[in-house]
């Protein structure tokens, strides 16, 4: 198929992965779009219609290609040997990996999202990786855990973001360690709360719920 047969979707996912690069300098805006097309031989006019809407649009579209890319490096053969807990924490920390190269125009992203005319889509993004996380790592609740587990995964990965923006550490350490505290002082929790219960069953019976009990804020 030539890029003059694409379809706008094909377009769209064709110029996400690019996007980043050239948003990190000339931010989401449609210099970046152009750029992106002309490294893959897109008529320009055409990836402007595929990303009408604006920077949301190229966002969108590039967090679209980092789901995907999650969904390639963690199979569901490689998370099936894991505890569940450790399967959530391994897709937030290849999420992180996914980004790590392309920060500034994470950081120009953020800032975008955090605009209150774009806060509505940027919720709908937080819940499309949470509910994406949470599918790869095996759930199929269907009761109202379905939505509480989602929700505040979304509100733990954001928070995680904050800090991974500022994380000069090796391996961006510091974000890593972020994430294992907040999902080791739920279980602490759980395990406390199991014990004045009387209710045996230590961490797995907090796994089944650990996502529930996070409380941190979304961006």
């Amino acid at each position: 198929m030539t890029t003059q047969d694409m379809t706008l979707d094909e377009v769209r996912c064709a110029l996400a992965p690019l996007l980043p690069r050239h948003a990190a300098f000339d931010g989401w805006k449609p210099e970046a779009t152009a750029m992106a097309a002309a490294e893959k031989g897109v008529d320009a006019d055409i990836a402007g219609l595929a990303f009408a809407d604006g920077p949301m649009d190229m966002i969108d579209a590039w967090f679209a290609s980092i789901d995907a890319r999650m969904m390639e490096a963690l199979p569901s053969s490689s998370l099936a040997a894991m505890s569940i807990r450790a399967r959530i924490t391994a897709l937030v920390e290849t999420r992180l990996a996914l980004l790590a190269p392309d920060r500034e125009a994470l950081r120009r992203a953020v800032a975008i999202m955090a605009m209150p005319r774009n806060s509505p889509r940027a919720a709908k993004l937080g819940w499309r990786a949470a509910d994406m996380m949470w599918r790869a790592a095996g759930d199929e609740a269907a009761d109202l855990s379905h939505y509480s587990k989602r929700m505040t995964l979304a509100g733990v990965y954001a928070a995680t973001l904050l800090v991974f923006l500022d994380d000069e550490s090796d391996g961006h350490a510091e974000s890593r360690a972020f994430l294992a505290r907040r999902i080791e002082d739920v279980m602490r929790f759980e395990r406390t709360k199991a014990r004045f219960k009387g209710v045996g069953g230590g961490e797995r019976l907090s796994l089944s719920r650990f996502i529930g009990r996070l409380r941190y804020p979304a961006i």
